[in-house]
């Protein structure tokens, strides 16, 4: 796996890319380092992999199992401490699922999809991270 990172502007805005997708990711600093809005943050990013990674096999569990999924989304907030490196202490992700959906499948979906087939989740956790999760089904 690799990516390629190159520098946009004279400030701290970055592209980003990768050989699987013909998209490009736009990266930019605080603007207490001269970030002017032009991109997400990398720990924005972090959330952004821990949501997707949770929600690429979620979705694929879900429609395994036949259930009605209609409609997905995913909301998660992260604390980060105050010393440096200001890492994540506690992560939390909020799923909301339409359809006409069993909530002891997507009990267990999610189980599955957060705590064994998401790589993301693993290495959050294992760097010491408390990830936790809720999910809400709307018919």
């Amino acid at each position: 796996m690799k990516v390629e990172l190159k520098r946009v502007n004279d400030a701290v805005h970055f592209e980003a890319s990768a050989p699987s997708s013909i998209v490009k990711v736009h990266i930019d600093g605080s603007p207490e380092i001269g970030g002017q809005g032009l991109g997400v943050r990398p720990m924005e990013m972090v959330l952004m992999a821990l949501a997707s990674c949770s929600s690429l096999d979620l979705v694929s569990i879900l429609n395994k199992q036949k259930q009605g999924l209609k409609d997905f989304s995913v909301s998660v907030v992260g604390e980060r401490r105050e010393q440096l490196p200001p890492i994540f202490t506690k992560i939390h992700m909020d799923f909301t699922l339409i359809g006409d959906i069993d909530p002891a499948k997507a009990d267990r979906a999610a189980e599955l999809a957060i705590k064994k087939y998401c790589s993301v989740h693993d290495m959050l956790v294992a760097g010491g991270v408390e990830i936790t999760y809720a999910i809400e089904i709307v018919k």
